[in-house]
């Protein structure tokens, strides 16, 4: 039977092919391809594969590159394409953040080369599951619709739940991938139960559509308010889990501990940029006439996380561990603009450039981070924080790559976090209202708490005795991958710093656009 054939039943019954564009479709194509291709060579190669795997994978993430890059020369970011009755758009916004997905990916790759070769790990198996993690953030870039969401969610939680648990024979390790899934089945649970209260009160899963049938006023014939309310919140909730805000982030210090640490990598910089992509949809598209629910609750999310994440953050001696509850601080800062967005359009497209900016900054400052932290530790065989004494008189360069990174973190020119920090303030201070005020009041003080502990660190390889693990003096060997993933990542921060005009060029998003295209 013909193809043509099967459609003529399919035809008389209603049902008409969705328009593809296939051009627009070319980056999730290309690495589904990549993907299939790693599969292929495992089932045919083996162990023999191992050699191969992971530059496969590195090129692939490159080549996936090159459709996001002709997308953007062909102008989607003044006509976006959008497909499935705009449950699926491909806008500027969508390729930042898709090109941010990818170039992580490419990191985490490269931190992962050494990592995965010298322990005893299937390689095939975990760069396939590196990739489809990424499909499904490649995907959440697009979506603009709550089913689409959800697919794209689970098709990247999924394959990270694995990856935490990558190293079977540590106990510590196989911990980290039962809360991270058990939480997360949790916040799933929750978060499709929004939805489905938010698909009754709309009668549709596209966002534009929902913001559309559930505006503030409607008059007699109004949705009843408590769905329309507990829906926002109960996804809202969903996605704090996935971006470990307090006090939802309960999970994320021992997954972070007891990961492969590029894996920790991965989900604190792709992971939770994923979960702040798909809010960052929700609230600009979906939820926009809601801003009495969702601002009260992400203005909660925001002071309670940058707070409590540096507090905790004070008193951990494990430097995985504070790099998680570091992030849990970082993840407040970043959804402080959001809290805000809901005041008028001119404050949402400062809220949506400041959530992009601090985003593209945060990867670049995380990934090196963790790139020093792997590099101590092949040295050390430790993570303690007093394993970095004296690291400046062993290795100098080392010391001096990882202060960029931690002066970037806590805010210090010229290394690129002060401008993401500034670009959170000059958003908060639009706002022209008591809460934006009070926030920014919060932000201030806690940017002050963090210099503490990242200082501290500073200090402990600047100023302190070499530690016994250190050993004696001279470089501390490291793999090209490693060299790799450092220039690439300490280059950005400095740029984004220096030159801020290289990142704000891509993040500068007006809401209109995103809102009129989804």
């Amino acid at each position: 039977m013909t193809l043509g054939a099967l459609a003529a039943p399919l035809g008389v019954l209603g049902f008409v092919r969705p328009h593809l564009d296939w051009h627009a479709l070319a980056p999730e194509l290309t690495l589904l391809g990549v993907g299939a291709l790693l599969t292929c060579l495992d089932i045919a190669l083996a162990e023999r594969g191992r050699a191969v795997t992971s530059a496969l994978a590195g090129l692939g993430l490159l080549g996936v590159l090159v459709p996001i890059i002709t997308l953007a020369t062909a102008g989607v970011a003044s006509e976006p394409r959008i497909m499935f009755d705009g449950a699926y758009v491909v806008d500027g916004y969508a390729l930042i953040l898709k090109a941010l997905f990818v170039v992580s990916g490419y990191v985490v790759v490269l931190l992962s080369m050494n990592y995965v070769a010298e322990g005893d790990y299937w390689e095939n198996e975990y760069y396939g599951l590196v990739l489809a993690s990424l499909l499904g953030m490649v995907v959440m870039a697009s979506a603009r619709d709550l089913i689409s969401i959800f697919v794209a969610l689970e098709l990247l939680s999924i394959p990270a739940y694995l990856l935490a648990a990558w190293r079977k024979r540590d106990l510590r390790s196989t911990e980290a991938g039962l809360k991270y899934f058990l939480m997360g089945v949790f916040a799933s649970a929750i978060m499709l139960y929004g939805m489905s209260l938010l698909f009754g009160a709309s009668g549709s899963t596209v966002l534009a559509d929902i913001a559309a049938a559930t505006p503030l006023d409607r008059g007699a014939d109004a949705v009843p308010s408590a769905a329309i309310t507990v829906g926002v919140i109960f996804v809202l909730v969903g996605f704090a889990f996935k971006v470990s805000a307090f006090p939802f982030h309960t999970w994320a210090p021992d997954t972070y501990e007891g990961a492969p640490t590029p894996i920790t990598a991965f989900l604190s910089v792709a992971s939770k940029t994923a979960g702040f992509v798909a809010l960052g949809s929700l609230v600009f598209v979906g939820f926009w006439e809601r801003d009495d629910v969702y601002g009260p609750a992400l203005w909660f999310l925001a002071a309670a996380s940058m707070t409590a994440g540096n507090l905790m953050a004070l008193r951990q001696k494990n430097i995985v561990r504070l790099m998680a509850y570091s992030g849990i601080a970082q993840a407040g800062f970043m959804l402080a603009p959001l809290a805000v967005a809901g005041v008028n359009a001119d404050v949402a497209d400062q809220a949506v450039s400041a959530v992009l900016t601090y985003l593209v900054i945060y990867a670049a400052m995380n990934l090196g981070t963790f790139a020093v932290i792997m590099t101590v530790a092949r040295r050390t065989g430790t993570g303690d924080v007093a394993s970095y004494n004296g690291l400046f008189r062993v290795s100098p360069g080392m010391a001096v790559v990882m202060t960029v990174f931690l002066a970037s973190l806590a805010g210090i020119p010229p290394a690129g976090g002060w401008y993401a920090k500034f670009a959170v303030f000059q958003a908060l201070v639009s706002a022209d209202n008591p809460a934006g005020y009070v926030l920014a009041g919060f932000a201030a003080v806690n940017a002050v708490i963090a210099v503490g502990y990242y200082g501290k660190i500073a200090a402990r390889m600047w100023f302190e005795k070499p530690a016994e693990e250190l050993g004696d003096a001279g470089r501390i060997p490291v793999p090209f991958s490693l060299r790799s993933a450092l220039a690439l990542t300490v280059g950005a921060t400095l740029a984004f710093g220096i030159v801020p005009a290289t990142v704000t060029h891509f993040t500068d998003v007006s809401l209109l656009a995103v809102a009129a295209a989804g």
